[in-house]
């Protein structure tokens, strides 16, 4: 609802949108909202289960079953934690082995493709996305890292900006914020979990 009053305020009545890390399609999610006012984007999802099932709710996005490659490397390991528990995926081992050791869940491992943020939304946007919702579990700030900000002018992404923690008492990850800071954003809204980011330029008054 916030991210929707935003893009009212914007005057972008149907933003398109890039969601990484969907886990699934509609319980939860930040874009279902949107898809099903006739906005339209891309879904990126790592776990294979996952993936055919937003396959069936999502028909109208492009789906991409794949991770987010921080460099050069085709294939990495990504940590599926079982059933209610899909949303602790992961591609960081640090993460899911922290994960592991508090709650006793044994996880599984398989190898899943990866591609940069940039070429997909080169490949699939004919400018860019309007709207960029990243949670994927720990790699959230090298992911924005590798964004071009000089080539792609996003006007919202909402990033998870908290560290995982199984009593919700998880630390604020600050450096997001600052790096987005540095990239032309302020923070428009905080849900705790979320941060919402939107550019600088777009609300003059607000950013000062």
């Amino acid at each position: 609802m916030i991210v929707n009053f935003l893009f009212k305020s914007l005057e972008i009545p149907n933003p398109s949108y890039l969601d990484i890390g969907v886990n699934h399609p509609v319980n939860g999610n930040n874009t279902y909202f949107f898809y099903q006012r006739g906005s339209r984007g891309v879904c990126i999802e790592p776990d294979p289960i996952l993936f055919g099932l937003i396959k069936q709710k999502r028909k109208h996005d492009t789906i991409i079953h794949c991770g987010i490659g921080l460099h050069e490397q085709e294939l990495a390991p990504f940590y599926i934690f079982p059933g209610k528990f899909s949303a602790w995926n992961t591609f960081s081992q640090d993460e899911a082995k922290i994960r592991e050791n508090e709650s006793g869940i044994t996880i599984k491992e398989i190898k899943v493709p990866l591609r940069s943020i940039n070429q997909i939304i080169a490949e699939n946007f004919k400018s860019y996305p309007n709207y960029i919702s990243i949670d994927v579990e720990g790699l959230d700030l090298e992911i924005l890292e590798s964004f071009d900000f000089e080539k792609f002018n996003t006007e919202v992404f909402c990033v998870e900006t908290i560290e995982f923690s199984t009593d919700n008492k998880g630390s604020k990850i600050n450096e997001i914020g600052e790096f987005m800071k540095s990239k032309g954003y302020f923070v428009y809204a905080d849900t705790y979990v979320n941060t919402i980011f939107c550019r600088n330029e777009l609300f003059k008054t607000v950013a000062s």
